[in-house]
């Protein structure tokens, strides 16, 4: 009997690393989702003098995209994001994460600029308050300043279609 305690206990991690391979390593639960977005005050990129806080989009339907130049999936999102804002279906504001002031400029520059608003997250702590694992991050916060989606990764054109706009064009309704 004592023999079968290490057997199950094997089986048993072994049912835990089957279950957790199958698990989408970008679905990274959130629990801020169905919460109040957390507070910040944070310098605006193209502005110093005046700051960024979630309060300021209160009534909107909004999606907050945590980026930096240095990102390189954050190359592959962009695109999607230009686009999107121009749609006009909901403001963009940018977190700007542990960057380079220049840097970040300069790459708006280059890249077009999606952004209503850009806060500057230069030491990252703000990322940590909203859960950020790794750049891009984006989140859909609704009217009422409660964080509805966290998707991490690049915002792709499929994401954008079948994810962010259906729920964005949901809380508008709302």
């Amino acid at each position: 009997m004592k023999r079968m305690v290490p057997l199950a206990a094997f089986v048993l991690l072994l049912g835990f690393l089957a279950a957790g391979l199958r698990l989408n390593p970008r679905e990274v639960p959130s629990p801020f989702i169905g919460k109040p977005a957390p507070g910040f005050s944070l310098p605006r990129l193209d502005d110093n003098a005046q700051a960024v806080a979630p309060a300021d989009m209160l009534g909107k339907v909004w999606l907050l995209n945590v980026w930096a130049s240095w990102c390189e999936a954050c190359r592959i999102e962009h695109p999607v994001l230009v686009d999107f804002a121009r749609s006009g279906a909901a403001p963009v504001v940018g977190l700007n994460y542990k960057d380079q002031r220049e840097d970040a400029l300069a790459w708006l520059r280059r890249h077009g600029n999606p952004y209503l608003l850009s806060a500057v997250d230069a030491d990252g702590r703000t990322g940590i308050d909203y859960g950020v694992v790794g750049v891009p991050e984006t989140f859909v916060i609704d009217r009422r300043g409660v964080i509805r989606l966290k998707h991490t990764g690049p915002v792709t054109p499929e994401v954008l279609a079948t994810i962010l706009l259906p729920l964005v064009e949901e809380l508008r309704r709302d």
